[in-house]
């Protein structure tokens, strides 16, 4: 991890990196560089911000129309300049940039090392480059024939490119578990971790496969090949990304902006797929496997951080709706537990990126156990998008704040979708209620967008509490994984410690770290359990805690309870999630910004988690 850029054509190459680089600052990282090729292979790296790069080689000649260049989330060696990308071969003829894993490093680079190789830095893409330096030497073939010979050598995960000092006229991309995308313009190539490099030159992309290597070469059409030397036709598609989505538009953070984007992200995600109306729920996407999920005797789904938060609300979804037992797993213990799955089984695996490394390797052992694969993710073209049987886009657009706002409101609203589908499939709802049901969920943008006018009211919220250091979320029914999912958020982006816990096992252990100093956030809305979470309000009261309670409008009991109140509009109890969780937002949001925190690129986060 973390990004990737390259370039070669007629253009000016390092104008293309740097912005390039900027525009994936989004993803996390802790240190960047780049390598420019012109008479000679210029390389320069930095621990720190892209902006540290530019200052570091604002007085360098980076003139030359192709190059590489890299942000680098560590892995292998701390972050430093030494361990940043990109790195040298032996012999500085080869450079490489990396994202991903190689899990086998240590014995290769032992074998280098008796070998006579000697590293600079601790990371095992420094190790890579040097292996296929010796191949190309030794084994006497071309760069390209060394990479794939190479990359059948190691084990784990990869995204490469490699710049030829000798060869100037050609660049090698290749993957493996960890993404990349090759645009392709007018005799030129871009090549990049995701889309929002290569948006503002082209829209015309090839998103390579596992184990495809790309050999772009200038002035000639795209050869990809496998690491097993089986050529393949490029598949090219066209990027539906608006440029505008990759900017701020005024707002002083992308997470900002997010947040006040849910309104259209909502909508768009029902978007052809909800008509009230008609009384109608279709998703093209999963009609082929629609009588799959109807037999489904068991649904289990996976997910990873704020995608298994909105698993939750999907497990009370399918439950209540379509009458199917429900698990929600963490990604990264399923594929290690020896889980038992049946060949009647629906997996939904849910991803913001659709490339968690977690999540596409529990996607592998459920569809070796003969499961049936359900995706749900953002990014068209993503590797879940392509690993699975069938699956739904949630459409929220670029989600560009490492912290999940809209892209979390967008995978409930499609999981909401699907359950009213199987719902009314099964006949396990009535006409007139599965008729409700779709108006009131019609309506959910508007009433996202009236909660959004709470934020003036959370600004005073938050500068009250935005010095402390601890906090606990409450929540039942629905709301518990409002209250895990607002608890995450205030961690991810303010560095306070938090906790969400269904309210009702507050008294099993929590209630032991209530005091005068511990605000209580509690989703209190007048669905449900209400009653009790009322009798929850008051166990904490009683221990002089600080209650900051979402409620709905007009409510009056919680409110003479409570020591601020957040109003949101009235909706069924399913549906809630979709708006409680905006303020909760807001509230992590302001806090982190009135604590100088780095809202939009918290420390040591990455947007897609690429390595396990």
């Amino acid at each position: 991890m973390c990004g990737i850029v390259a370039y070669i054509g007629p253009r000016q190459a390092y104008p293309i990196l740097i912005k390039g680089l900027h525009r994936l600052e989004y993803r996390g990282y802790d240190s960047a560089g780049v390598a420019v090729l012109n008479s000679d292979l210029k390389l320069y790296k930095c621990k720190g911000k892209v902006a540290a790069l530019e200052e570091a080689v604002k007085d360098k000649d980076l003139s030359g129309n192709i190059g590489i260049a890299h942000t680098r989330w560590a892995t292998h060696g701390e972050p430093n300049d030494v361990n940043a990308h990109p790195h040298f071969s032996y012999s500085r003829n080869l450079a490489i940039i990396h994202n991903g894993i190689i899990e086998n490093y240590a014995p290769l680079k032992n074998e280098l090392i008796n070998r006579g190789f000697r590293f600079e830095s601790e990371t095992d893409t420094e190790v890579l480059i040097h292996l296929i330096e010796d191949i190309e030497i030794n084994e006497k073939v071309s760069l390209a024939e060394a990479v794939q010979i190479a990359l059948n050598q190691v084990v784990g995960a990869y995204a490469i490119v490699i710049i030829d000092k000798n060869d100037p006229d050609t660049l090698i991309a290749a993957r493996k578990g960890s993404p990349l995308v090759v645009g392709i313009g007018e005799n030129e190539f871009f090549v990049a971790s995701d889309a929002t490099p290569i948006v503002e030159y082209t829209r015309e992309v090839v998103y390579l496969n596992d184990e495809e290597i790309a050999i772009l070469h200038r002035n000639k059409e795209i050869k990809i090949k496998t690491i097993t030397n089986i050529e393949k036709t490029p598949y090219i598609q066209t990027l539906e990304i608006n440029l505008s989505a990759l900017e701020k538009e005024g707002f002083d953070h992308f997470m900002l902006k997010e947040i006040y984007e849910q309104p259209r992200s909502i909508r768009d995600s029902m978007r052809g797929r909800l008509k009230a109306r008609e009384g109608i729920v279709l998703l093209g996407g999963i009609i082929d496997y629609q009588q799959k999920l109807v037999n489904a005797k068991r649904i289990i789904i996976i997910a990873c951080g704020t995608s298994w938060h909105a698993g939750l609300v999907g497990e009370y979804l399918f439950e209540e709706l379509a009458r199917i037992p429900v698990e929600v797993e963490y990604a990264s213990e399923f594929r290690y537990r020896n889980p038992v799955i049946y060949e009647d089984d629906v997996v939904i695996a849910i991803s913001q990126s659709g490339e968690t490394a977690d999540t596409l390797a529990a996607i592998e052992l459920a569809k070796s156990k003969g499961a049936t694969i359900i995706g749900v993710c953002n990014v068209v073209g993503s590797s879940i998008a392509r690993a699975t049987h069938a699956g739904s886009y949630t459409h929220a657009g670029p989600e560009i704040g490492v912290a999940s706002t809209k892209a979390f409101t967008a995978q409930v609203t499609l999981l909401t979708l699907m359950a009213l589908m199987l719902a009314d499939s099964k006949g396990t709802i009535s006409k007139s209620r599965f008729n409700q049901l779709l108006h009131e969920l019609d309506d959910i943008p508007g009433k996202v967008e009236e909660t959004l006018k709470v934020n003036d009211k959370i600004i005073e919220i938050a500068t009250v509490f935005k010095d402390v250091r601890n906090a606990l979320y409450l929540g039942r029914g629905y709301n518990f994984p409002v209250a895990m999912e607002g608890a995450l958020k205030l961690k991810e982006i303010s560095y306070i410690h938090a906790e969400g816990y269904p309210a009702a096992e507050m008294k099993h252990g929590p209630i032991a770290l209530i005091d005068e100093e511990m605000p209580v956030v509690v989703v209190a809305t007048n669905k449900g359990t209400y009653e009790k979470v009322v009798s929850n309000i008051q166990e904490v009261k009683a221990r002089k805690g600080k209650i900051i309670a979402i409620v709905t409008e007009g409510d009056e009991t919680v409110k003479a309870l409570a020591d601020h109140i957040i109003e949101v509009p009235e909706t069924e109890e399913m549906l809630v999630p979709l708006i409680a969780t905006i303020p909760l937002q807001l509230l992590s949001y302001h806090i982190a910004v009135m604590r100088g925190c780095n809202v939009d690129q918290p420390r040591n986060l990455a947007k897609s988690v690429t390595v396990e």
